[in-house]
C-alpha cells in the first residue's frame, strides 16, 4: 500500500490506587471532561470517558501513530498532576500501576459507549474487579489473580 491507514478503536479501563473511592461528584465529571480534552489536544480521538468513584473507562481510538502504553500513560500522568492540583481531598492522589486494554469491532462502538454511559447503574452489583473478571474472561485476557489487583 502506499498508505499505512487503520482504525484501532480500544476500550481503556484504569483504577485509582487501592480503588479508593475518591472520584465523586463534579470532580468526577470534571476528571472525564480533562481526560477527554487531553486526548484530544494530543490528537487521538476519544468517543467517550465515564467510570464510577474508584475507576475510569475511556472509549478511544488509538492511531497508528502512538503507542497504547505511551497514550494511557499520557493520560494517568496528566491526570495524577491535574487531580493532585484539585485541593485537600486528592493532594496524594495516584492511578494504580498498569491498566486494561480491549480491542472493539466498529459495529460494537455504540454498545460500548452505552456501556460506559451506564457504569453507575452497573456497579450498583458488580464491583470493579468482579468486571474486569469478566472483561478477561469477554476478551480472552490471561492474568494472574495474585498481580492484577494494586
Amino acid at each position: 500500500m502506499a498508505q499505512s491507514l487503520s482504525r484501532l478503536l480500544v476500550h481503556v479501563v484504569f483504577s485509582t490506587k487501592g480503588r479508593e473511592p475518591i472520584l465523586v461528584g463534579q470532580m468526577r465529571a470534571d476528571l472525564h471532561g480533562y481526560l477527554a480534552t487531553t486526548a484530544r489536544d494530543k490528537g487521538w480521538e476519544c468517543y467517550r470517558v465515564g467510570g464510577v468513584a474508584d475507576h475510569v473507562h475511556l472509549a478511544m481510538m488509538q492511531p497508528r501513530t502512538d503507542d497504547l502504553s505511551t497514550m494511557v500513560g499520557h493520560l494517568k500522568r496528566t491526570s495524577t498532576v491535574w487531580l493532585q492540583r484539585q485541593g485537600e481531598r486528592t493532594h496524594d492522589f495516584h492511578w494504580q500501576r498498569g491498566f486494561g486494554a480491549f480491542s472493539i469491532s466498529a459495529s460494537h462502538l455504540d454498545a460500548l459507549l452505552r456501556y460506559i454511559d451506564t457504569q453507575e447503574v452497573h456497579h450498583r452489583t458488580m464491583s470493579f474487579q468482579e468486571e474486569m473478571r469478566v472483561l478477561f474472561e469477554r476478551y480472552k485476557v490471561a492474568y494472574d489473580e495474585r498481580y492484577v489487583w494494586d
